[in-house]
């Protein structure tokens, strides 16, 4: 590996704001805004709309889609395969 051409990894707290919980955990992301976490350090903030606190696919709470209305409009376009 070159060396010089590699980002700077260091830890940074993202913050989810629909689940309204905290990560810490190392990233190569800039921000300006700073927290003070619960070791008493301070770190970056990076603020996000979803992660795996608040996405559906990892807390199981998945929406229905009105699949059954798209099968229907499938069928009617291109008829029913036997």
């Amino acid at each position: 590996m070159r060396s010089g051409i590699h980002p700077v990894s260091r830890p940074v707290v993202f913050r989810d704001r629909a689940a309204d919980t905290a990560f810490l955990t190392t990233s190569t992301a800039r921000s300006a805004r700073t927290i003070e976490w619960a070791d008493g350090n301070t770190y970056p903030l990076i603020e996000v709309e979803i992660s795996s606190a608040s996405h559906p696919f990892y807390t199981g709470n998945t929406r229905v889609v009105d699949t059954a209305g798209r099968v229907e409009r499938f069928e009617r376009r291109y008829g029913r395969q036997s």
